[in-house]
């Protein structure tokens, strides 16, 4: 599902008209599933559904939506911020179904306007569309604000108070009073820019966006997202090949089916390939096992951890499918003679996963630089490693990498790191990672922009996690993962993700594709175990990052229904 900017929409609409698509006619399917939106989510038959209209387009759409909410049953009041023109023929359709509608200019006290919002079941919000970019002011201020502070009164309002806070001029209402209105938007709430993610003062946030035949950036960009509550992408007939060059996309569901490796019939665990993970130290125990036995509930065929020899005991208890390769170590962390020992058994491994809790030791810094074939950029003099080790001199053959955590803070020690990676390796990343990585403070940055530049520049896969994590390709294609979800914000689930990944890249996935499925899987797992507790997304707290285990492929047999 292709994920736009305002001008890309405007350029897929233009297209589209100029196919033989008209805008009355995208219009009309619009507005029409706005109204399906809302009676699939609510009953209206014989309720009160007010709907905010603005000008141009957007307002097109509320009134087709009043006109098909009607039809429906629903008792419809439009109110309109600006009048329409006698010869629109949504207005005259509306006219003609005898939908009352109130003008702003005829409510100068603003008492129809409250009146309404008193008593609507459903808003429907049709101000603004997608191309808003500046402050909102004048009487539409004075309509949003007055719909936020109605909608806001209601929400927090008990019902037996809710006659006593807003009694009607008749004392009574047109149906039982309601504590809390279903607020829609269509195609997006006023006042969010669909770009930058901004969002006006004055933005009436809603339960349910209906965004058409694309969703926009601004709808995944913060605090933007935050106002849209559900998000349904409807169909107005735009032909899908008009967005060919669009890059940018929102992984689907079905798209992640579709990335699923094959599990034939007469496998055997040599099929699935064999995942190394080199991970851990002994302030960090937790983070080797989450990503090995993640990378094992994906469906990789034999995963081998290869953590500091301490680390043996508590590992094997916790992990006992696992085979393990103990590495040379001080105290519990990584050294640099490790590396001979680690290299001379990596020739039958498909991938390898470098970094989680292996520590920012010195000696530990060396040995990610030495595996690596890193010179550039550090003084080895200063780290102070034993037994008179050197510096390496030549490249080490590695397999297909993932490099996480503190695999990633040691490589951003060096210059120029990037150019002794193998291309197309995964970087995991999270924000303050990343600003490592780039040398600047990338974390107020367009996360899409910034990946998709750094994925080019470093030729690597970059999975730039967080709410709606980014993973962008060297070739400019970029993947949002839908998911934003404040129970997964705890220590160990990006372990979780990158053994998820590497676990699908040893099964034959290509970098990009097992990037993706793998933060689609972690996202979808996490909503699963918010789901078992019984939580909205936004409440969710308490979720553990071994909560995620078992859920993964639970999350795959959603996906192969």
């Amino acid at each position: 599902m292709k994920l736009v900017t305002v001008e890309e929409m405007k350029r897929l609409e233009q297209a589209a008209d100029a196919a033989g698509h008209s805008y009355a006619a995208m219009m009309e399917c619009a507005g029409r599933a706005v109204a399906s939106a809302v009676r699939q989510r609510t009953q209206i038959v014989g309720k009160y559904v007010l709907v905010l209209v603005g000008p141009g387009n957007n307002g097109g759409d509320g009134l087709v939506a009043a006109r098909h909410l009607t039809r429906a049953g629903a008792q419809v009041v439009c109110y309109l911020w600006k009048p329409c023109p006698d010869d629109d023929p949504n207005w005259q359709r509306v006219q003609g179904l005898s939908i009352h509608c109130v003008h702003s200019s005829d409510d100068d006290d603003a008492r129809q306007l409250r009146d309404a919002l008193q008593n609507a079941y459903v808003i429907v919000d049709s101000l603004l569309g997608t191309g808003v970019c500046r402050p909102i002011g004048g009487q539409l201020k004075q309509i949003l604000e007055i719909a936020g502070e109605v909608v806001s009164l209601r929400r927090s309002a008990k019902p037996m108070e809710w006659t006593d806070l807003w009694p009607s001029d008749s004392g009574s209402f047109s149906h039982p009073p309601l504590p809390s209105p279903f607020v829609v938007a269509v195609d997006v709430p006023s006042g969010l820019n669909c770009d930058t993610g901004a969002v006006d003062p004055v933005t009436l946030p809603a339960d349910l966006t209906v965004t058409f035949a694309a969703p926009k950036r601004g709808q995944f960009r913060f605090p933007g997202a935050e106002t849209i509550g559900e998000l349904v992408i409807a169909d107005i007939g735009i032909d899908p090949t008009l967005g060919v060059d669009i890059l940018t996309e929102v992984i689907t569901a079905q798209d992640a089916s579709a990335l699923l490796p094959a599990r034939p019939l007469d496998a055997h665990k040599g099929t699935f390939g064999k995942a190394m993970i080199v991970a851990g130290s002994v302030n960090y125990t937790g983070a080797p096992y989450l990503a090995a036995a993640a990378a094992a509930r994906v469906g990789a065929g034999l995963v081998t951890l290869a953590p500091p020899q301490p680390l043996y005991p508590t590992l094997a208890a916790k992990l006992t499918e696992a085979t393990f390769i103990l590495l040379p170590h001080n105290m519990g962390i990584l050294v640099p003679s490790a590396v001979q020992v680690l290299t001379s058994r990596l020739e039958t491994y498909q991938a390898m996963l470098l970094g989680p809790g292996l520590g920012r030791e010195r000696e530990t810094v060396l040995f990610v630089h030495q595996l690596l074939g890193i010179t550039a950029g550090i003084d080895h003099r200063r780290i102070g490693f034993r037994h008179g080790q050197e510096p390496p001199t030549k490249d080490v053959a590695l397999p297909s990498l993932v490099i996480d955590a503190d695999g990633l803070n040691a490589m951003a020690e060096a210059e120029n790191w990037w150019t002794y990676l193998p291309d197309n390796s995964i970087l995991t990343p999270h924000p303050g990672e990343m600003s490592r990585l780039t040398g600047t403070d990338t974390r107020n940055e367009d996360r899409i922009a910034v990946a998709r530049e750094k994925a080019s520049e470093w030729k690597q896969v970059v999975v730039l996690k967080g709410a709606y994590t980014v993973v962008a390709a060297p070739d400019g294609r970029v993947a949002v993962i839908p998911f934003a979800n404040p129970g997964l914000a705890t220590a160990g689930t990006g372990d979780v993700l990158a053994g998820a990944i590497v676990g699908l890249l040893t099964q034959g996935l290509k970098p990009f594709e097992a990037a993706a499925c793998g933060a689609y899987l972690h996202g979808l797992a996490g909503q699963i175990v918010v789901e078992q507790i019984g939580m909205s997304c936004k409440q969710a707290s308490g979720l553990l990052a071994g909560d995620l285990l078992p859920a993964l492929p639970r999350a795959m047999k959603r996906l192969s229904r």
